[in-house]
């Protein structure tokens, strides 16, 4: 679940999910006390705990949100606790507002190859028969056919399949996660939406990824696909608890148990997802936050481990004189 939570799951991050059919084991919870408190010594940082957050700077004020981007009831209790500053807030900022998103589907009909492979060889042809066995079977276990899957991008595929597949089939208006039923609330409300970033900033970040990496990122995510069920009950776990930073440090640990794996690759990969997909974009949503906020108060909604760590936007915030306080719904 890697790319699940570091791309916040992109376009719904790309699929949208009900995570409540799940029923899978709490792999953290299941740990042994002195492998949980050595966890939570490398989970420790700056704000590393709580998804609800507001700064404020002389007049201005900003309410930060950290999202998960599947679908879950108790978003109910928490939008009921963010109703007064949905109410006040002159915009909400995310990572992707309607028009980003429609500008995406539209690039991606004018241009397929951003998605997938629309030259070269496919990926049973870039991959040992035994590897893309496996990757077809974990396909066809969420419904999709392989050779669909054969000609997508390894970093989409990659994405796809880190979705368990007691999630599949997806259930019609499923997409009910806490950022879409933000974006529901400010449309109904008429209060403006903005985004982030360009609607294509992930796509630039994965085209620059090596295709090395990238098919590495695949091999790992079927390696690990016999554990899908747990990672996105102990994903959900955690960001419930205000604890994504202490699954961001579990996934670093568990990819030390796949085959061939050394502790320096490990933390190769991990440094290449937090540069690529959290820290370079944290700093570049900064000024955006910060312009917005100069208009009147504002919501942002976000991925809820953009927030955390020495290089998380709340840290970032603070540096420039921002006064950060938890908000306990």
């Amino acid at each position: 679940m890697r790319l699940a939570l570091t791309l916040g799951l992109l376009f719904a991050l790309t699929v949208p999910v009900q995570a409540e059919t799940c029923h899978g084991q709490n792999l953290i919870a299941a740990l042994p006390p002195a492998e949980r408190s050595a966890l939570r010594a490398m989970a420790d940082g700056p704000f590393d705990r709580g998804n609800l957050w507001q700064a404020r700077k002389g007049g201005q004020q900003i309410t930060l949100v950290g999202t998960y981007h599947l679908s879950d009831p108790r978003f109910d209790a928490t939008l009921a606790a963010l109703a007064p500053y949905v109410a006040q807030a002159k915009a909400l900022l995310v990572e992707a507002g309607p028009a980003e998103q429609a500008a995406l589907q539209s690039a991606v009909t004018q241009d397929p190859s951003l998605m997938y492979l629309t030259k070269g060889p496919t990926l049973p042809e870039q991959l040992p028969p035994a590897d893309w066995d496996q990757v077809a079977k974990a396909a066809r276990a969420r419904g999709m056919a392989p050779y669909v899957a054969a000609t997508m991008q390894p970093w989409l595929l990659a994405s796809v399949l880190e979705m368990p597949a007691c999630l599949f089939p997806l259930p019609k208006g499923a997409d009910q996660g806490l950022d879409k039923r933000l974006k529901d609330v400010a449309m109904a409300q008429g209060t403006p939406i903005v985004a982030l970033e360009p609607y294509d900033a992930v796509l630039k970040i994965f085209a620059q990824i090596p295709a090395a990496d990238q098919m590495d990122m695949l091999r790992q995510t079927v390696a690990l696909d016999a554990q899908s069920d747990d990672m996105a009950t102990t994903l959900s776990d955690s960001y419930f608890a205000g604890d994504s930073r202490l699954f961001w440090a579990y996934t670093g640990q568990a990819l030390l148990d796949l085959p061939g794996m050394t502790k320096a690759k490990a933390d190769r990969e991990m440094a290449l997802i937090d540069h690529a997909m959290i820290s370079a974009r944290n700093a570049a949503w900064v000024p955006v936050l910060e312009g917005a906020a100069q208009k009147g108060p504002v919501l942002a909604a976000f991925g809820a481990l953009h927030l955390s760590g020495d290089r998380g936007v709340l840290h970032l915030l603070e540096q420039n004189g921002w006064m950060l306080q938890a908000i306990n719904p």
